[in-house]
């Protein structure tokens, strides 16, 4: 599991390689993010991609721009459930993913946000037998949480056990105040 740091500049690198190739138009096979709002952006414009699609192909049947929204939403990001907590001076954020190994996951905390995000892979082999039936799918997990409250990202520790990961944050010490002088020209 990685655990990053981004500086509240926003400007370090935060590289992110996603393999993979794209098995519809749209769906996310990007390369290398600068930033967590690259990153989201890139995201943003594969499910704008895939909407679009979606859009395209149902003709006049019913429905609407907001349900292909959601409905390429769904088919390439998986949303874990998440629970937000504040005890004493610091954050806890459970996140349910199950099925995903610690070292597959990528964290990345501001003080105001914080990005969980794992690639999801599914394959079958031959040598286990035919599969009849399979709901198991591949794709991106990723979720990105506000906290109400700035944090300390040097704080932040991730750990993953049995399915949930669990990140805790300090709260960030309010700025002291300073009088300023005032010099006359």
């Amino acid at each position: 599991m990685t655990a990053g740091v981004v500086e509240p500049s926003m400007y370090r690198t935060v590289r992110s390689v996603c393999e993979g190739s794209a098995s519809w138009p749209g769906m996310i096979s990007h390369c290398k993010a600068e930033t967590i709002f690259n990153e989201l952006d890139q995201l943003h414009t594969a499910i704008s991609r895939r909407a679009y699609d979606l859009f395209r192909n149902r003709g006049s049947l019913w429905g609407g721009p907001l349900a292909d929204w959601f409905d390429a939403e769904r088919q390439l990001v998986w949303k874990p459930a998440i629970e937000v907590r504040q005890k004493d001076s610091q954050f806890e954020v459970l996140a349910a993913t199950p099925g995903v190994e610690a070292k597959d996951l990528d964290v990345q905390i501001t003080p105001e946000d914080i990005l969980i995000k794992a690639d999801i892979h599914h394959k079958h082999s031959p040598e286990k037998g035919a599969v009849q039936v399979c709901e198991f799918t591949g794709g991106q997990l990723c979720r990105s949480i506000h906290f109400p409250e700035k944090v300390d990202p040097d704080s932040a520790t991730a750990e993953y056990r049995n399915g949930m990961l669990r990140v805790t944050a300090s709260l960030a010490k309010p700025a002291a105040q300073k009088k300023v002088e005032i010099t006359t020209a």
